[in-house]
């Protein structure tokens, strides 16, 4: 868990720099798009399955993107 613990930061560290758009889904766009060029297939496999089970810890922002990665990949 403490790698996933790790995920979450980072993710959310990326929601918090989006957040800054006023236009919300342009940010859940640019959070989206750099976890799925970003990240490699192990971190996202991993945010993906905490978002499933949980998800909780992550900002709201981060949560569309990663439910959109988890659309993305069945």
């Amino acid at each position: 868990m403490h790698h996933t613990a790790r995920l979450i930061k980072m993710a959310n560290d990326i929601g918090n720099f989006f957040n800054s758009d006023p236009d919300k889904e342009a940010a859940v766009d640019g959070i989206f798009d750099h976890l799925r060029k970003s990240w490699e297939p192990r971190m996202r496999k991993e945010i993906i399955q905490y978002y499933r089970e949980d998800g909780s810890e992550l900002s709201e922002l981060v949560r569309q993107a990663v439910k959109r990665l988890a659309l993305e990949q069945g």
